[in-house]
């Protein structure tokens, strides 16, 4: 029976073969070589206890010196640690302009501290400079060891402060969501790409992040904390950017900088944000392979090629309730959960990125979430218990953080007393001491991956490389331009909402959120957006030396606080109130609105107590950060509502061309909106009204032997009986966003005879 004589036909299609992420493992090489763990190995056989054991700790430590009578410069000397996290908090940065030559002149130093330590020389006898000294310095006696580098770890998360530690001197990179907002995967490796090279540059070679939590719960983005630090709700779009991402650090590095993905296992869900007590998850494994660990299936066992490959994995100090079916059983926070920690390892594509060399991280263990759930009556809280706990739990190498005891004076106490204590267990206990042993070899063979061999001219990248640094904004303006996004209304309403630019004349009212953050803690505060940036960005943009489409005096600033003053028992403030009155638009510019923000709940206010102010106004709302921090209501006062992501100043700049209807915003929500009843769900599955391509799979006719010649004959019709499978593909399906849809989306086609005869 042919084609044309069938009733009806349902086609089940599958775009490539549907796979379970938990189950189909990457046929790669590995991402670690056999002559790295060789080296690993005859390392590791030359070592003391003391020096395994200080090779599982990352440690952190205060100021921008390493001088010999530091606490660093002894853990790193007289206690081996593995490796050190630069924070900005710790004052580990100066102040502009000097921050990030600073910083690299104190790895630098931390590095030759390292080195030094290693060589047999008496006190005040200058060190042979071989190896790039570039002058001999004095050293006092200290116990000779054998030479690894220290891994120089920096979380860098892009989009300024609070995300980032470098506040001045590299580039501006956007964060994750404004890249998840242009969904273009090759933005994301180039963005990825110039964090590698710059901060390589400086001597950094661990990178912490990028985040891989999905935000795929609305009710969760409100409080746990992640705003636009994630690229999206999408668990295979967050793995396709997070793998560009972590594909463009390797290379931009040029291998030079080791990936270690956050928050394992997902925190995306999580409903408390970081420094509060841990969150506790109400989902199945199951369920959990689906959405949270898919991302982290995509880069470490299944990843596409070893630059795709994350080097390690940061767990999260996050709790699951009928994580093992018991939906009674609540686990310990992960990273502390031996049991639940390794069920979740034992999935193939994690346990064949382990086999690789794979390397677990302890999130942060000095942090209040920890310190909350071991000692909440804030009476005894041990350093060593702590890290036995999350070691023993899986984790290979220990963030310490800046943790202190209960009964310790500071952070150097506690962690020298908890490494006294693992060499005391390694020594007393050999089951113990083979499991140190299994992580040394793992964090050995990473610095060799590293370097190749150890050396110090090898190890300190050279300092013309600064001159590169800072050079790359081309990339963050396009990011800008390709993620703006219109939230509310929909481009067809727009037109009636707003059918015109600001002219020349009109009056234009800036109110903007201004929080401050600094660099150091004696560094001056700053602005995170200047109150008047926007209105300088169009002045410079439109002003009277570039067209004159505004008037440099019809134009004032303000911030959110001043908004206090004209709202219900404020001592009042004339001058904003009739720059109001006066006003033909009035423009918002927002950071993250999250609840509890004095600054959102001024923005609140002011849009429900004073529509008197704002009636037969054009109101525009930008926001900076993440797009779901208005509700309906506060939607529908506003005649636009804007999603930039970011608020560097190529951001800035495009905000003021959408305001001016220079350019079109192209791009979409990556995240579940519930104030216009956006779900991301329903806007990526495939749109049902395009035309698709569909072609049958017909098996292949012999090909002639070399030499001789096959008669052309015509293509045969194919036949088919009731009941054959049939064969097909189709072309590219778009979601109703206008991207394609994921490889492995189901798609159902149904084939039907109409009462004319036809098909349809």
């Amino acid at each position: 029976m042919t084609i044309r004589r069938l009733a009806s036909l349902f086609l089940l299609i599958s775009l490539m073969l549907s796979f379970d992420p938990a189950t189909s493992v990457r046929a790669s090489d590995a991402f670690q070589s056999n002559m790295e763990n060789g080296l690993a190995q005859q390392m590791l056989g030359k070592m003391t206890p003391e020096e395994k054991v200080g090779q599982l700790f990352l440690v952190t430590f205060t100021g921008s010196t390493a001088s010999e009578k530091s606490q660093i410069y002894d853990l790193i000397t007289r206690n081996h640690v593995g490796g050190v996290v630069m924070r900005a908090e710790n004052d580990n940065f100066d102040a502009a302009p000097d921050t990030v030559s600073n910083a690299y002149q104190l790895i630098a130093q931390l590095q030759d501290d390292e080195w030094r330590a290693s060589q047999n020389q008496p006190a005040n006898q200058p060190v042979s400079t071989d190896i790039n000294t570039p002058t001999p310095l004095q050293v006092p006696t200290t116990v000779p060891a054998n030479y690894i580098p220290l891994f120089t770890g920096i979380s860098q998360d892009g989009d300024g402060f609070p995300n980032d530690q470098i506040l001045y001197g590299l580039t501006p990179l956007p964060d994750s969501m404004a890249l998840g907002a242009t969904w273009d995967p090759s933005l994301a490796e180039q963005v990825g790409s110039v964090a590698g090279q710059e901060l390589s540059s400086i001597g950094f070679n661990l990178f912490l992040g990028p985040s891989l939590d999905v935000l795929d719960s609305p009710e969760a983005t409100l409080a746990n904390g992640l705003d636009a630090n994630v690229f999206g709700g999408d668990p295979y779009w967050v793995g396709v950017m997070g793998s560009a991402y972590i594909n463009g650090l390797h290379t931009g590095s040029s291998g030079r900088m080791l990936v270690i993905a956050e928050n394992f296992p997902g925190s995306g869900s999580a409903d408390r944000p970081a420094g509060e007590e841990p969150p506790t998850i109400v989902k199945p494994l199951d369920q959990l392979k689906q959405v949270e660990l898919a991302p982290f299936f995509a880069v470490t066992g299944n990843a596409q090629s070893p630059q795709n490959t994350v080097d390690g994995l940061l767990v999260s100090h996050i709790r699951y309730q009928g994580f093992q079916g018991n939906i009674r059983a609540t686990t310990r926070p992960i990273s502390f959960d031996p049991q639940a920690l390794s069920q979740i390892l034992a999935l193939p594509a994690f346990s064949s990125w382990r086999s690789a060399g794979g390397l677990m991280v302890s999130g942060d263990l000095g942090s209040q979430t920890v310190r909350l759930f071991y000692d909440p009556g804030g009476q005894s809280f041990q350093a060593h218990l702590v890290a036995l706990d999350a070691f023993l739990a899986g984790n290979d190498l220990l963030n310490m953080g800046n943790i202190v005891s209960s009964d310790a004076k500071d952070n150097y106490s506690s962690l020298v007393e908890t490494m006294d204590f693992f060499t005391q267990k390694y020594l007393g206990d050999t089951a113990f001491a083979k499991r140190v042993d299994e992580s040394v070899l793992r964090i050995l063979t990473l610095k060799y991956h590293l370097y190749g061999d150890f050396g110090l001219g090898v190890i300190t990248p050279p300092e013309t490389g600064l001159a590169n640094i800072g050079q790359a904004d081309g990339i963050t303006s396009e990011v800008a331009r390709q993620s703006a996004t219109l939230v509310s209304p929909d481009k067809v309403d727009l037109e009636t909402a707003l059918p015109s630019p600001p002219v020349v004349g009109d009056h234009i009212v800036f109110l903007t959120d201004a929080r401050t953050g600094r660099q150091c803690s004696t560094c001056a505060e700053q602005p995170m957006i200047a109150p008047d940036a926007l209105q300088n960005a169009i002045l410079r943009l439109y002003g009277s030396q570039a067209g004159g489409q505004v008037l440099a005096g019809r134009l004032i600033s303000y911030s959110l606080d001043s908004l206090s003053g004209i709202l219900a028992g404020g001592t009042g403030n004339q001058d904003l109130e009739n720059a109001l009155n006066q006003a033909n638009w009035v423009v918002i510019n927002t950071l993250d609105a999250g609840p509890g923000q004095p600054q959102t709940t001024l923005m609140h206010r002011f849009l429900s107590e004073r529509q008197d102010l704002l009636r037969g106004k054009n109101v525009v709302v930008f926001s900076f950060n993440a797009p779901f921090f208005l509700d309906a209501t506060d939607i529908s006062k506003v005649t636009a509502y804007y999603c930039l992501y970011s608020k560097s100043a190529p951001f800035v700049e495009v905000a003021a061309r959408l305001l001016f209807r220079e350019l079109s915003p192209s791009g979409t929500l990556p995240v579940s909106v519930d104030g216009i009843g956006y779900d991301l769900l329903s806007a990526i599955t495939p749109d049902p009204t395009q035309l698709i391509e569909l072609s049958l799979n017909m098996p292949s006719t012999s090909t002639p032997t070399a030499g001789t010649q096959s008669p052309v004959e015509p293509t045969s019709t194919p036949f088919f009986r009731v009941g054959d499978t049939l064969s097909a593909q189709t072309g590219i399906i778009i979601d109703h966003n206008g991207h394609p849809v994921p490889d492995g989306t189901k798609v159902q086609f149904t084939i039907a005879m109409n009462s004319a005869g036809g098909y349809v």
